[in-house]
């Protein structure tokens, strides 16, 4: 192993008891090489913790004297652990983190932190921020901040708080909570069924452009519970998000999969007319949250949500056609 010096004069012995400070290095230092090792470059981490390259790679240097030991190395790509960098990093960034997330708590509890809420587009737009005063009032301490993503946050990294999220219910994230799996159908808008006429099975809608998410198989699966075999490449524009694929259908440009939590006034208005009456759930919405905090306004998050979203979907719903008769083509 390559030490400092060879004979380690700036190293520090342990020795449990001397005092605390006798035996912890200067946060500073150890924040600035705990930035580098987790970005793995002293540029990035400076950009991180919000001072300049050079004070990082001071600081670095220092650290490496106060302990005795090279901590890091250059590589093709930017910084290497050396074994005894590994072994420290492993410690300051649990021991960070741990620090990290009592101070959120503790926050929270004072109602001085902002819950950061990443949610999937088309809820936060359609739904969640027409109820902004009620989830104010059900997070009851700070405020809350809000971000229309379908990405999933790095909670380590404190991106998020909470994320409610959409997807299959069989392959969800690890300790996701599903919340609800709406009802999905297709909609066009008036002026579109003037152009193109009212189809008349669920069959011809394969024929016809369809307004896909960012993939094709929102649609295919819809058809395939709906009983309808694909016997033909689905056509029509793809448009990343539900979002996108709401206003393209209201402007006639096509048909789009969509949920009463996204069109239900839409429809009330006839701005939208849903396209047979069926009863097809393709995904749902779940929560997500980091395990390590303990954080109350997500389990008031989480009950507020489920509720809400389920009244919605029951209140929304048209009276149904026997099932067997909601799939016929």
């Amino acid at each position: 192993m390559t030490t400092i010096t060879d004979k380690k004069r700036g190293g520090v012995r342990f020795d449990p008891a001397r005092p605390l400070s006798g035996r912890l290095p200067p946060l500073t230092m150890l924040r600035a090489f705990e930035a580098t090792a987790r970005t793995g470059s002293m540029r990035k981490a400076a950009d991180d913790i919000g001072v300049s390259h050079t004070v990082v790679s001071r600081h670095v240097r220092s650290l490496e004297t106060w302990i005795g030991w090279k901590l890091l190395s250059a590589g093709p790509r930017g910084v290497d652990l050396t074994p005894e960098g590994r072994s420290l990093y492993t410690a300051t960034s649990a021991a960070f983190q741990s620090i990290a997330s009592v101070a959120m708590q503790l926050r929270a509890k004072a109602g001085a932190d902002e819950l950061h809420i990443w949610c999937y587009p088309g809820l936060a737009t359609r739904w969640l921020i027409l109820r902004l005063d009620e989830l104010r009032q059900v997070i009851s301490s700070g405020e809350v901040l809000v971000r229309a993503t379908d990405q999933v946050p790095n909670f380590a990294e404190g991106d998020a708080d909470v994320m409610i999220g959409f997807g299959d219910f069989a392959r969800l994230p690890d300790g996701a909570v599903p919340l609800l799996r709406p009802r999905m159908f297709p909609v066009v808008s008036p002026a579109w069924i003037v152009k193109h006429g009212m189809p008349e099975t669920i069959e011809d809608l394969t024929r016809l452009p369809l307004i896909h998410e960012e993939s094709y198989t929102q649609w295919t699966s819809w058809f395939l519970q709906a009983g309808v075999k694909l016997d033909r490449s689905l056509s029509g524009p793809r448009l990343w998000d539900a979002n996108l694929g709401f206003d393209a259908a209201l402007a006639g440009q096509g048909v789009a999969l969509t949920t009463n939590l996204m069109v239900a006034n839409e429809i009330e208005r006839g701005s939208l007319i849903e396209l047979f009456k069926t009863d097809i759930r393709v995904g749902g919405y779940y929560l997500l949250a980091p395990r390590s905090v303990e954080d109350e306004r997500v389990n008031r998050l989480k009950e507020w949500i489920m509720g809400s979203l389920a009244r919605h979907e029951e209140s929304t719903n048209p009276a149904q056609e026997p099932a067997d008769r909601r799939t016929e083509s």
